[in-house]
């Protein structure tokens, strides 16, 4: 301060900035700054296409294996496997199998995702309620779902609850976890907003704390996702048929028991295609349409 000169006033004035003239650097000296994406670049930065071409390449990898090992009851060629996937799909049969099978998890899905935001919500505003939450989720959360199978046996039978329960089990703890922790790391700012407005608890969760939370939340209900599904098709394989019905893995283990395995590999090309087209389809629809939009993911 004491190196500033002082005006007539005696006041301490900032110095002036001496002018300063730069020359224009020549453009055509830095190279390629902008050009024309040709064909190819446009169709290789399609995402769709690249996954695609990651699959062609899979599928191309275990045709040339399977006729390299050249033995049909071990591992049939993918043609092979697509030959009795289109055909019972043709026939309707796997389609029945399949629906049983989503009727299922989408049953399982609602109550395990909805028992975790109620979870969830009173570990947010309750001291208790967060204490419940950590110590069920410390407990139950590394259970295996499928270890519970004997249980759900016992104490359900072999129906569609058992198949349910289990569900649940897989679905709870994952999106639970995800959910409590995407709440508790929602800012300070945006909490005191919703204080300031006076917001009663339930307009506070939906306005504030679920779409500031939204990733996390997402996060969970994608993890549960799949836990579900690969603990449905497992629970089916153990179960068979549950009131007189059964799902992708019993039509699996049938397929299993008479040596049939070209079908056996047709079944789990479509645990696959369902699985894919849920997580792109829906998933991904939603990501883009809430968290990309609103910025909070790259």
């Amino acid at each position: 301060m004491a190196d500033l000169p002082a005006n007539a006033s005696g006041k301490l004035v900032p110095p002036l900035r001496p002018e300063l003239e730069r020359t224009p650097i020549d453009a055509s000296k830095l190279g390629e700054i902008q050009r024309t994406l040709s064909m190819g670049d446009k169709i290789w930065g399609n995402e769709a296409v690249r996954k695609f071409s990651i699959v062609i390449v899979l599928l191309a990898c275990w045709q040339g294996y399977a006729m390299y090992k050249s033995d049909p009851l071990v591992i049939p060629t993918a043609i092979e496997s697509h030959q009795a996937l289109f055909r019972d799909i043709i026939s309707g049969e796997v389609l029945v199998y399949t629906w049983y099978s989503i009727q299922l998890l989408l049953t399982g899905y609602a109550i395990g995702a909805t028992l975790a935001a109620i979870l969830s919500i009173a570990a947010t505003f309750t001291r208790v309620g967060r204490d419940i939450l950590e110590t069920l989720t410390a407990m139950f959360s590394p259970l295996p779902a499928i270890a519970l199978v004997p249980l759900a046996m016992i104490w359900f039978g072999l129906g569609k609850e058992a198949l349910i329960f289990v569900l649940i089990h897989s679905v709870l703890w994952p999106v639970a976890l995800n959910m409590h922790g995407g709440f508790r790391s929602v800012s300070p700012t945006l909490r005191m907003v919703g204080a300031n407005y006076g917001m009663n608890p339930l307009s506070y969760v939906i306005k504030i704390l679920f779409p500031a939370a939204f990733p996390s939340v997402l996060t969970g209900l994608k993890i549960g996702w799949a836990f579900a599904w690969r603990t449905l098709i497992a629970a089916e394989l153990v179960f068979g048929v549950a009131s007189g019905g059964g799902g992708l893995g019993w039509y699996i283990y049938q397929a299993k028991n008479t040596f049939e395995t070209p079908t056996v590999f047709a079944g789990l090309l479509m645990v696959i295609v369902i699985g894919l087209a849920i997580e792109n389809l829906i998933f991904r629809t939603i990501e883009v349409r809430t968290v990309r939009k609103w910025g909070m993911q790259n």
